[in-house]
């Protein structure tokens, strides 16, 4: 049943997405695209930078997507509950437990490594979708502007966002 898989491919990759939306980009790929044939490589990264884009959280958000094109409304439901599913669970366990564990040193050290290999991830991410997405000098121009910005200025990064995408609209018509 394509509900029962959508739910169940989804909470795969709920249950290993620590660090947020940046990290699960290679975890999408492989299940999403590789595993499932559900996107393109290039659907993926559209349906995640749309998924940025719009409120909410982007693993959510590019879940929604997904289970949508695969199934409709339903099949939007079941991705979605299979995405929150497992975070659900693993947070209500651990704050029945917080107060205690806090100053283990052994729970300090382990939520130290998991912030190492969250960089490693969030960093693959970026190179992964800078190969993708930066295919002329003008997307090179908006990477570099962008980082500029973000790193450099109190500027929101959905004006960021916004500013890039009326340039990119801008750019395709004078192509066109």
């Amino acid at each position: 049943m394509l509900y029962l898989r959508l739910f169940l491919a989804f909470a795969k990759i709920g249950v290993m997405t620590f660090g947020g939306g940046l990290t699960m980009l290679p975890l999408l790929k492989r299940e999403i695209v590789d595993n499932r044939g559900w996107a393109t490589e290039d659907e993926l990264l559209d349906y995640y930078a749309v998924g940025q884009c719009t409120p909410g959280i982007i693993a959510v958000n590019t879940s929604t997507f997904i289970g949508y094109k695969e199934g409709g409304v339903l099949g939007a439901v079941a991705a979605t509950a299979g995405m929150v599913t497992p975070s659900v669970i693993i947070i209500t366990i651990i704050a029945a437990f917080l107060a205690n564990i806090m100053g283990d040193g052994y729970v300090e050290r382990a939520l130290r490594g998991v912030r190492a290999i969250v960089c490693a991830l969030m960093g693959c991410t970026v190179f992964t979708l800078a190969k993708k997405s930066v295919k002329d000098a003008l997307c090179m121009l908006l990477l570099a502007a962008a980082a500029a910005t973000a790193f450099f200025t109190p500027f929101p990064t959905v004006g960021v966002v916004v500013i890039a995408a009326l340039i990119g609209i801008l750019a395709r018509r004078g192509r066109a």
